[in-house]
């Protein structure tokens, strides 16, 4: 009896104990959750690895930004992707402090506090998670070491997800399916956003959206009415070393998820998957959190992560440009044409002109040569245009097979030099592949040797580049001024889109919109075609809410014929680079109110993107009791600025302080 009894009880010890180890794994016996804040303590993000899932989340003064959110990677040496236990975590506040010219502020300080967490796979492999949380700001990306067998790897998939409460809303850009478009040279992000959308609604082509992604989380907010919650995701440090990102279709399980390229892209040519050797990163993922939109439209974060990755080879200057293309299109990419728009350059001491496509046969190289001299003996420079095909695209225009060629670049980068030309335009791109990463790497550090600073066209959003390579100045990366001259619904659709990219596109990379446009119709003749549907005061009031250390002012002769003499001198005196930005008002797609500062020169700028009359209060506490000038309803008049500025603006139209 005793020796069956002790059998009995053993045997319910046993029964017992496997339930309590089944219950605590169920719970996560290891789990266990690491907090990191921001240094405000308003920001904070949580990351757990229960039952071996990693997950994090974010709160944001006790809202709910992020719910439990995926992390991980799928590589060619482990492909167990979200599956992981952190075994060792590392904090340390992280701090710094850069100039940086050609971004909306010059002068930065950056603080935030560091979590770095060991991974280690079912498989025994071990990676790191690094987040840095500032204040309204998250970064994080995965960190690999070097393995004593293994120099390189490559990453099959990302299971890093973004998941916000139901009730978000969305400003994003759908992605569009590859080779499609003008000589099959998309995807470009030049798809339309849609606004306030619910996260449910499909992608318009059904593969996801382009960073960044804009959302509001208002109604999620438990509080008193009119409260706000507003969060940007994107990413920033891409380099040859990886691809670009998307962002899947929302799941309601997942969330948003990050996607690597098409197949199909740069013309099937290239890796959807990225390779890196060892030790290496991933890009940085970011969240900007407010609970307005004010941190949004002064992030610094996308420059903040990032380092430079070699030095300027000279001083890099800014300006402003004129620009034939945009109204007088290819015929006029001629020499006469562009002796004119010198002239006009020059007439409002303006640094450059855009030469743009097809002078390598309209013009040709030996009268180039001539171009650039006549340009400098009037102060101004030429940026020159370059299609960035290769083999990836039919886009047509010349020159062609240059910019793709590392032998044929450099030698014609060596002529521009000579011509004394200062940046170039590159046009055609259409990938986020690795192999399309590396393309405009090469053309920046080469660039970069020869003195020549460079904007992008048709292309990918820039993620920190301005930081990282110093003779970046911007890209188009946005459905941008020609569509307005090509269509009449984009016409209409400029106030929209206008007040659309201070929030999105515009807050996290310099932004080459393409124009100031000055013409009241979309024609030569400056008569016939469409109309422009935006007042004078809108365009120049967007030379402040746009920004880019390089702007185009789309002035015509036909258009200066008609502007006023307080426009001119507008005009004549635009800043391109900025010490400070400070939000003021405004709401996505439909107004947008803001201030720059220029040295001591303050700058405010309103637009009101609908069609209906807009009534608002700003806060001038920063200007209040000074002289300013004050642009209104098409004059300019002196005041003295008010504490607080009460006025109408009307339909399509604006308003200028300075």
């Amino acid at each position: 009896m005793p020796t069956n009894h002790n059998n009995l009880v053993f045997l319910l010890m046993k029964k017992v104990f496997l339930m309590c180890f089944s219950l605590l794994s169920a719970m996560g016996l290891s789990a266990k959750d690491y907090v990191v804040k921001s240094p405000d303590g308003k920001l904070v993000v949580t990351i757990s690895d229960e039952n071996q899932k990693m997950t994090y989340r974010a709160e944001y003064e006790g809202n709910k930004v992020m719910l439990p959110s995926s992390l991980g990677l799928s590589t060619d040496i482990e492909k167990s992707a979200d599956n992981g236990s952190f075994t060792n975590a590392e904090e340390k506040q992280v701090e710094k402090s850069y100039a940086l010219k050609t971004i909306k502020t010059s002068q930065v300080h950056y603080v935030a506090n560091q979590l770095r967490l060991e991974v280690e796979t079912p498989n025994k492999h071990k990676y790191f998670v690094n987040f840095q949380v500032s204040d309204n700001n998250v970064a994080f990306r995965y960190e690999l070491p070097e393995l004593k067998d293994t120099k390189v790897v490559k990453v099959f998939s990302e299971s890093t997800s973004f998941r916000m409460p139901d009730a978000t809303t969305t400003f994003i850009c759908p992605q569009i399916v590859p080779m499609v478009g003008f000589a099959r040279s998309k995807p470009s992000y030049e798809e339309e956003y849609k606004a306030d959308a619910p996260m449910n609604v499909k992608s318009q082509f059904g593969q996801g959206y382009t960073f960044p992604c804009l959302f509001n989380l208002s109604a999620t907010v438990a509080g008193k009415k009119g409260e706000q919650l507003w969060a940007l995701v994107s990413e920033t440090g891409t380099t040859s070393n990886y691809c670009a990102c998307r962002l899947s279709d929302f799941d309601e399980t997942k969330g948003y998820t990050v996607l690597f390229p098409q197949e199909g892209e740069n013309n099937g040519i290239g890796s959807t998957i990225p390779a890196f050797s060892l030790p290496g990163e991933t890009p940085w993922r970011t969240i900007t959190v407010g609970s307005s939109l004010k941190p949004i439209v002064e992030t610094t974060i996308p420059y903040d992560v990032v380092d430079p990755l070699y030095e300027a080879s000279q001083e890099y200057k800014p300006g402003r440009y004129t620009w034939s293309w945009l109204i007088w299109q290819d015929n006029s990419c001629n020499y006469n044409d562009q002796v004119t728009f010198i002239d006009l350059a020059n007439k409002y001491g303006y640094e450059y002109i855009l030469v743009d496509a097809l002078w390598d046969t309209q013009i040709g190289r030996d009268k180039m040569e001539q171009l650039s001299a006549y340009a400098q003996s009037k102060g101004v420079k030429l940026l020159v245009w370059y299609n960035s095909n290769g083999i990836q695209n039919d886009a047509p225009q010349g020159p062609r097979n240059i910019m793709s060629n590392s032998i044929a670049r450099k030698k014609e980068m060596k002529w521009l030099k000579k011509l004394g030309v200062a940046g170039i335009k590159v046009d055609f791109f259409g990938s986020d592949k690795q192999e399309t990463m590396k393309l405009y790497e090469d053309i920046l550090s080469d660039a970069n040797e020869y003195g020549i600073q460079v904007i992008f066209h048709g292309c990918t959003l820039p993620r920190g580049w301005e930081r990282m390579y110093p003779n970046f100045v911007a890209s188009e990366a946005a459905l941008a001024s020609e569509n307005v001259f090509f269509s009449e619904h984009h016409a209409k659709m400029e106030g929209f889109e206008m007040t659309m990219h201070p929030f999105s596109r515009n807050a996290v990379g310099s932004f080459d919109w393409g124009g100031v446009i000055m013409n009241k119709f979309l024609s030569k003749d400056n008569k016939s075609r469409h109309k422009r549907y935006t007042s004078d005061i809108f365009e120049l009031a967007t030379a402040i809410t746009n920004q880019t250390s390089v702007n185009c002012v789309a002035v015509t002769p036909q258009a200066d014929e008609t502007l006023a003499d307080w426009e001119r001198d507008f005009m004549k005196e635009i800043p391109t680079t900025w010490d400070e930005v400070k939000y003021l008002d405004g709401y996505p797609t439909k107004y947008v109110i803001l201030a720059r500062r220029h040295g001591d020169t303050w700058y405010v700028a309103g637009i009101n993107g609908t069609n209906e009359d807009l009534k608002v209060k700003v806060n001038l506490d920063f200007l209040a009791g000074k002289k300013v000038a004050f642009y209104y309803k098409d004059g300019v008049k002196e005041v003295k600025a008010p504490k607080t500025l009460k006025l109408t603006i009307p339909a399509m139209d604006g308003f200028i302080i300075k």
